[in-house]
């Protein structure tokens, strides 16, 4: 394709962080449809024909509700907003993740790569009319307000958004800096709605950030951006010198909640890790568009051990990276499965009206598996928390997905190189285990156990974070009172 299919977008809509524009050629489409057209002449045959006299019967009946819609509509409505409206059903009544964008929509994408813009750090997704938070963004206003992945956003300011359509929520919760937004949100197993006000803020792209643990190193990639690759490259670097020379405690790569974004990133980050064979592949409707990419040769850690961690706000990009690790035996994933979006979405620019972001194809992991709506399953299941997780959503349960096809099989090849200690690690914390704290890495249940699973690998001492807690107290019961005593009144 002339166009770049660098875009793994799909999991959400961002409120205050947009998504970015990945063209290399911005005329790229034009050369995609003069081929299309070339490709579909040799066609023209009695069946071709019957098909075009369908296509203009079908535009017919278009043309006649367009004039009975604009004639009888309860309020006046332009010609712009039916057209629009008509673009938006044609393209997300595909799949999930396509969709038309005005121009403003499609500028307000492109403002990713800057990072700039107002708002509340929000990725949203769309669930029969109902607005579901993905996640918020690290270090946002949502974040430090506590939404959690999962709530849904039922009003705004006051005013009932449910059943309105996803962009206009969007477009309510962005706005200038420093302005205030009240949102209403519903929560699972929390009787009353949460009414919480926020203060709208810049949005900046999160950078990765590195934390030494001892002498673990652990890298959080919180998006794919134009600078992931190169930032994480940096991150371990001085990783490495803050630990000496060598991180001999293994290294733990944080891949949860992230909901991707550009291929090209994703393709970098598995190629600092893997020397050899294929990262990723992408099969479109035509075979010649489809198209493989392979390791670049170099591993940054000279085969490390790693431990990734996911979830299921771990999408696209992302599980486009666990996927590679996964099938090259180079990393073990601990977690839980992730959300199950395997296809890629191309941004189409049109001149003076926006842009469409369209699916163009499935992408395949080295062993050649579809994760569409399956996702990848960890090969340590560790859950967050003890209660019931919070991403009950995921890409299978989406209206109209991609079908998963084409793919050799759906689960990953078997390991026989996990850890003796990967066989008792427990899948969820213990009653004692303390309330989940953001900023407090202690009370993280999941990167515990991933840091002593890296210190395992690694043949380092790997203490148990269970066993310094102190014992579980259960509420006492009160004493049976003796036979012969009076009963208390």
């Amino acid at each position: 394709m002339k166009f770049r299919t660098a875009l793994l977008f799909g999991v959400p809509v961002l409120c205050g962080l947009t998504a970015a524009s990945a063209l290399s050629n911005p005329h790229g489409h034009y050369d995609f449809i003069a081929r299309a057209h070339a490709e579909a002449a040799p066609a023209a045959s009695k069946d071709a024909a019957n098909n075009h006299a369908e296509t203009y019967k079908l535009l017919t009946l278009f043309g006649s509700i367009f004039d009975l819609v604009r004639a009888n509509y309860v309020d006046p409505v332009s010609d712009r907003d039916l057209i629009t409206n008509a673009l938006n059903g044609m393209l997300s009544g595909l799949d999930p993740h396509s969709s038309y964008m005005t121009e403003k929509q499609y500028a307000d994408m492109q403002v990713q790569t800057t990072g700039k813009f107002g708002g509340l750090g929000l990725e949203v997704q769309g669930e029969d009319g109902h607005v579901r938070v993905v996640s918020p963004i690290d270090g946002t206003p949502a974040w430090k307000a506590g939404i959690k992945p999962g709530d849904y956003i039922v009003a705004i300011d006051g005013h009932n958004i449910d059943g309105a359509p996803l962009n206009d929520a969007v477009e309510k919760m962005r706005g200038k800096p420093n302005t205030k937004i009240t949102l209403t949100i519903i929560r699972a197993k929390t009787t009353k709605p949460i009414v919480v006000t926020l203060t709208r803020d810049i949005i900046q792209i999160e950078k990765i950030r590195a934390e030494l643990y001892d002498k673990t190193g652990y890298i959080r990639i919180p998006q794919f951006t134009e600078e992931t690759g190169q930032q994480l490259k940096a991150a371990y670097n001085d990783l490495t010198k803050k630990a000496g020379g060598k991180l001999t405690g293994g290294l733990v790569l944080d891949l949860r909640n992230d909901p991707g974004g550009l291929l090209t990133q994703a393709i970098d980050v598995s190629s600092a890790f893997i020397r050899s064979g294929e990262i990723v592949s992408t099969r479109a409707r035509h075979p010649k568009d489809s198209q493989r990419w392979d390791a670049n040769g170099s591993d940054i850690t000279d085969n490390m051990p790693i431990v990734v961690l996911i979830n299921g706000g771990s999408a696209s990009a992302s599980e486009i990276v666990s996927g590679a690790l996964q099938d090259h035996h180079r990393a073990v994933l601990l977690g839980t499965k992730t959300f199950g979006k395997g296809s890629v979405q191309t941004i189409m620019p049109i001149p003076g009206n926006g842009a469409i972001r369209l699916t163009t194809a499935r992408y395949y992991t080295p062993s050649g598996r579809s994760i569409q709506g399956l996702g990848i399953a960890p090969d340590v299941v560790v859950k967050e928390s003890r209660e019931d997780p919070v991403f009950s959503i995921r890409e299978a349960d989406l209206s109209h997905i991609l079908k998963n096809q084409g793919g050799n099989q759906t689960k990953p090849p078997a390991r026989s190189d996990l850890p003796a200690l990967a066989k008792n690690i427990p899948d969820e914390p213990p009653e004692n285990w303390p309330a989940f704290d953001l900023t407090k890495p202690s009370t993280d249940f999941q990167l515990q156990e991933g840091l002593r699973l890296a210190r395992s690998m690694a043949g380092i001492a790997a203490p148990d974070p269970v066993a310094s807690l102190p014992p579980v107290q259960h509420p006492s019961k009160p004493a049976a009172p003796e036979k012969n005593e009076a009963p208390h009144h």
